[in-house]
């Protein structure tokens, strides 16, 4: 009779405690070689920070670490690293400033060159499909463009344990299931990977393995293959996430309208923006399908008015030409904006959650400039309550939250402004099924109460949800709009690819068609 197997990652008794809160409370944790095992709790379970006690980036209080069966302190990345361990992260630890190739490169052993490690991130984004061009800044990227430089420089590391946290949270259909095929074949070669994610569908395609973790701790371990997904939310929530109601009213007039706009690229890396022309009205919502790097960045930037070359008469707001206008003014016309990064741009992430408040939202400025403190964190703590962020209060800091919380608190601050137009990119990124459910719900009120919602994101299944009608982005150019109930997945695919001239064409022939047989 064989031995069992050496484990190739065994976690006892791990705690965290941070002031306010204890992130792990006693967490076991075992991993064989050549399993791909789930990490599965909602937004705040401890699962980011326990993958970073794993990765070094973040020490335990209590509790070890085995790794092939050798006890270890893996006391920070690169020890990590040297051990066999890559992990991809939520928020990307990627440098603005530099290029691709150079973030891959400080990770990486020093005998090869920066001109051999921009070769082997080509040759691996050609085997894994995960274009990218390594001379490109990180700062003209997209979220979606950065999370395949993640995932690259994660498998250049040829690691025996990969952990990916939300690593699909902004890859189409298509992407996720090229990334799978690269998953599968690792698992199959003996790598071992720990896989966080908030898709169940997923997570019951992928894996054969699944710790549950509710508040810091292990609740359950289960085969999610034999598992359905309302089971999987019971164990994870408690319960299964509200079915939405899409019950779609008579849209009313156009909030937003965009007309033949044209826009070169800012930089030599990003996308020049052709003849974009889309409405979206009043008591609808209007979703842009694409995948990242095809001018939604550009389009957001001009929407917001972060962007301001555009003639003033190109983007009209409530029927008032707003081209040339910057946010402040945009959004004095009602206008509120969630964009795609959470840190950095949704948030300051040294700042309070109060304190965050103020950047789009102006209720506590008393006269003369004053903060009424009083009010702000009041105004914050209700947000919080009414979106269920799990922080220690309005006085925590933004980059103390767990990357879904973030999310949900920055949604939360937009919609509780009660906008008559909001843009927002990915609202659901690294959020739980509980809390994505409720942000959907939440847009779709929001749309029922008369407000004007554009939704930019690369998740169809999101889109499809939420969505009245839809346009989809392809090399800078937008497509003719569909109407929710034309919409398939199938089509939508073959539209992101730029092929909607073709089908539109196909379509007209056949109704001239219809109709010339009818007379």
């Amino acid at each position: 009779m064989s031995a069992a197997p050496v484990p190739r990652l065994e976690l006892r008794g791990i705690t965290k405690r941070y002031p306010g809160v204890v992130a792990n409370q006693g967490v076991s944790l075992t991993v064989q070689p050549g399993e791909i095992h789930a990490v599965l709790g909602e937004n705040g379970a401890g699962k980011s920070t326990l993958m970073k006690i794993i990765f070094g980036a973040t020490q335990p209080d209590e509790g070890t670490v085995r790794f092939n069966g050798q006890l270890v302190k893996v006391r920070n990345p690169q020890e990590a690293r040297a051990l066999g361990i890559s992990m991809v992260f939520q928020h990307f630890s990627l440098f603005d400033t530099l290029t691709v190739a150079e973030n891959v490169w400080l990770g990486l052993d020093r005998k090869f060159s920066l001109a051999e490690v921009t070769a082997r991130i080509g040759a691996k984004a050609r085997e894994y499909g995960l274009d990218i061009d390594p001379s490109r800044p990180v700062h003209t990227l997209g979220v979606g463009e950065m999370q395949r430089v993640e995932i690259i420089r994660a498998l250049l590391g040829e690691p025996q344990l990969l952990i990916l946290d939300e690593p699909t949270s902004v890859l189409t259909p298509q992407a996720v299931e090229r990334l799978f095929v690269v998953l599968r074949q690792l698992a199959a070669e003996g790598c071992s990977i720990l896989y966080i994610s908030h898709k169940l569908h997923e997570i019951r395609a992928l894996c054969s393995a699944c710790t549950v973790m509710r508040a810091g701790r292990v609740t359950g371990v289960c085969d999610p293959r034999v598992e359905s997904n309302a089971s999987l939310s019971r164990m994870m929530i408690g319960a299964e996430p509200p079915a939405l109601r899409h019950a779609r009213a008579q849209p009313g007039a156009a909030v937003l309208q965009v007309q033949a706009l044209d826009l070169p690229r800012e930089h030599p890396f990003g996308t020049d923006l052709h003849d974009i022309t889309l409405e979206v009205r009043a008591g609808e919502v209007v979703g842009i399908a694409g995948v990242s790097g095809n001018g939604q960045r550009e389009l957001l930037y001009a929407l917001s008015g972060e962007d301001t070359r555009a003639s003033s008469e190109c983007i009209r707001i409530a029927d008032k030409p707003v081209g040339s206008l910057g946010p402040a003014a945009r959004r004095r016309l009602g206008l509120h904006f969630v964009p795609e990064e959470r840190l950095g741009r949704g948030a300051v992430p040294t700042l309070s959650l109060a304190h965050n408040l103020l950047l789009t939202r102006t209720e506590a400025v008393g006269r003369g400039g004053w903060l009424e403190l009083h009010a702000l964190r009041a105004q914050a703590a209700r947000i919080i309550e009414r979106f269920g962020v799990r922080t220690s209060g309005p006085e925590a800091l933004a980059r103390s939250l767990s990357g879904g919380n973030l999310q949900k608190y920055i949604v939360g601050r937009e919609i509780d402004a009660s906008p008559k137009l909001l843009i927002v990119a990915h609202p659901t990124w690294g959020v739980d099924v509980g809390a994505a459910a409720q942000i959907r719900g939440e847009i779709l009120a929001l749309r029922d109460a008369g407000c004007a919602v554009l939704v930019v994101s690369e998740e169809l299944e999101e889109l499809f949800e939420l969505s009245d009608r839809l346009y989809v982005m392809a090399k800078g150019r937008i497509s003719p709009p569909l109407e929710r109930e034309a919409a398939t997945m199938a089509r939508v695919g073959e539209w992101m690819s730029g092929l909607w001239d073709e089908d539109v064409q196909r379509h007209l022939a056949a109704v001239q068609e219809a109709d010339h047989a009818a007379a």
